[in-house]
């Protein structure tokens, strides 16, 4: 297809140049990608007033915009145009309504449009009736004129011509391009106003960041515009699979009070215990091999709570999870093998995590990740190991979200008779 072609018919070319030839369009009509031109109306009158308008027939208040000076313009426009697939389009209130689904027809089907920008109390019906191919509204409003709507068309058609965007992604991935919103956006500084840039962001995973955003625009749309959401046929399974998510997430409770953690006391071993029971079922009925037996016992963390190496983590008053950490030596980790660890300082070790049934999809464990980042860093370690079942698929995809790094397997030697291979993680902090 040759280049993209869109004569505007106004009677305010001046105004409508200075918008339309400049930033991204302007470069792209300078490259030769795109050709927009701003036709006067008033220079095609056949009268010595250059009158565009006149009283309408009938009565009523205002006047109308003749048809003669139009006709004349558009004979003009055409008479330049070779071997173009040509497109006459009327800014009207009365229109079907504009949306990206057009854009894309437009900028697919034709390489040449012409639109029309009426004014006063429109143009004469004999001129949409003989001229006219369609009419577009930009909504169910009115404006004083047909410019602003024009060069919407205008620049929402040019944008998607092959050359004018840097690269396809810059409108495919936008709003309303596949039937959803487009999902957040953020830029330096990483905290403004107390606000934090979304971690996954951060992280340099791509695979998970595609994710996130892809989960976000499903959610905007949802949110903001339920109309456009009930109208997606989603057949994709990872659509599918996130669209589970979000009505998982959304039945789970919402989080209204602080969150926050402390060292944990004797008097919160039994809902530790309690805890403990939760997550051991919710491992069964996902067929994973921990904590299946006896470990870990009360007693265990009966000495982490006297050794100052278990934490519990609060909402409000409320005990919502718990985790260990040490600064001491883990063995097992020694033997590490199909990788190896990122440094040999300090570090310390992560485990026994686990968050209470209710509080689960909340946020909390990633919160809880957060908690154990800080408390490392108070204790000089320059970075965190931990490991997790091989097929507890929940907690490495969380570990990967926060930021760990798979370092290789280890074998540990705390749950005899149960499945002892471990996949090892580490996050630099």
């Amino acid at each position: 297809m040759s280049t993209m072609r869109i004569d505007i018919m106004t009677l305010f070319p001046d105004t409508m140049n200075a918008v339309l030839h400049e930033s991204i369009l302007g470069r792209a009509a300078k490259k030769g990608i795109i050709e927009v031109n701003c036709v006067q109306i008033r220079d095609y009158t056949e009268n010595k007033q250059c009158q565009v308008d006149d009283y309408p027939y009938g009565g009523g208040w205002g006047c109308v915009m003749m048809a003669q000076p139009l006709k004349s313009c558009l004979d003009h426009i055409m008479s330049t145009v070779k071997d173009r697939k040509s497109r006459v389009i009327y800014m009207s209130p009365q229109g079907k309504p504009y949306d990206q689904r057009t854009a894309r027809r437009l900028r697919d089907n034709y390489d040449h449009l012409v639109l029309v920008c009426g004014h006063y109390e429109g143009v004469d019906e004999r001129f949409i009736e003989e001229c006219v191919d369609e009419e577009i509204s930009l909504g169910d409003f009115v404006l004083t004129g047909g410019e602003i709507a024009a060069m919407a068309v205008a620049d929402s058609v040019c944008r998607l011509v092959p050359g004018v965007l840097s690269d396809e992604e810059c409108f495919t991935g936008e709003s309303h391009w596949d039937g959803v919103l487009e999902y957040p956006q953020y830029t330096r500084p990483e905290v403004w106003e107390g606000r934090k840039v979304p971690e996954v962001l951060l992280q340099g995973n791509h695979a998970a960041v595609d994710e996130w955003r892809r989960k976000k625009s499903l959610e905007r749309t949802m949110d903001k515009r339920p109309d456009m959401f009930e109208k997606i046929m989603l057949t994709d399974k990872r659509d599918l699979k996130l669209l589970e998510q979000i009505k998982k997430e959304r039945s789970r409770m919402k989080l209204t009070l602080p969150v926050g953690y402390r060292l944990a006391t004797e008097n919160d071993i039994e809902d530790i215990m309690l805890i403990m029971r939760q997550a051991r079922n919710y491992l069964k009925k996902h067929r994973v091999d921990q904590w299946q037996g006896d470990y870990p016992t009360q007693e265990v963390f009966a000495e982490a709570v006297a050794e100052g190496e278990c934490y519990a983590v609060t909402y409000g008053e409320r005990l919502a999870g718990f985790f260990c950490l040490t600064d001491k030596p883990e063995s097992d980790y020694d033997n590490l093998t199909d990788g190896k660890w990122h440094g040999e300082g300090k570090y310390c070790t992560l485990h026994r995590m686990a968050v209470e049934a209710q509080f689960r999809s909340t946020g909390i464990s990633d919160m809880m990740l957060g908690f154990a980042e800080e408390t490392a860093k108070s204790r000089g370690a320059e970075c965190i190991r931990t490991h997790t079942h091989r097929k507890n698929k929940a907690t490495q995809k969380l570990l990967k979200r926060k930021g760990y790094a798979y370092r290789g397997n280890v074998l540990v030697s705390i749950e005899p008779g149960r499945d002892p291979a471990r996949q090892a993680f580490e996050k630099k902090i």
